[in-house]
């Protein structure tokens, strides 16, 4: 593990498997922009364990980018990297701009509704190929976790600042 925060970093991408016989990868990339996943310098595994220095060989689809890396020799070693995701030290990215974030700004929110009733934390912030998810946990007198589509209609306000994010009522997918 680097000496750096682990919590200071951000997850860009995350191996999706080979491609070819020579060690070439496929990575769903995370950010705006797929290429991007290879701009900021190595990236590492989340354990900070192995670090890679990837070549964007082209951007396939659904942000999928092909890519080499001197650190993967064969087709096993690229297979063997399926779902391993890929981070890099927040500071190797340019800050965001204004009334932008990154995700991982999000996990520790308190989450608030319309009237500033308590509804939580948030824990995690999910993507499953279509909207974000935003999982809420901690929530007063209920057991387990809720999930919010992170859309405008159901996070009105996102307040960093303050620690603390607004959850319309209505798109709970359970009532509190």
């Amino acid at each position: 593990m680097t000496s750096r925060s682990a919590d200071r970093r951000i997850c860009l991408g995350a191996f999706a498997g080979a491609h070819g016989v020579k060690g070439d990868a496929k990575i769903k990339s995370f950010t705006d922009m797929p290429k991007s996943v290879a701009t900021y310098g190595p990236v590492e595994t989340e354990d900070g364990s192995r670090q890679f220095t990837l070549t964007i060989l082209k951007e396939l689809n659904n942000a999928i980018v092909l890519v080499r890396a001197p650190e993967i020799q064969s087709r096993e070693d690229a297979e063997s990297l399926k779902g391993v995701k890929l981070y890099v030290f927040r500071d190797a990215l340019p800050p965001p701009d204004e009334d932008e974030f990154y995700m991982e700004d999000l996990i520790g929110l308190n989450a608030v509704d319309e009237l500033g009733e308590e509804l939580g934390v948030i824990k995690a912030v999910y993507n499953f190929g279509a909207d974000d998810i935003l999982e809420l946990a901690n929530i007063p007198g209920v057991k387990g976790v809720r999930l919010v589509a992170f859309t405008k209609d159901a996070v009105p306000e996102i307040a960093l600042a303050a620690r603390r994010i607004t959850i319309a009522r209505k798109h709970l997918a359970s009532k509190l």
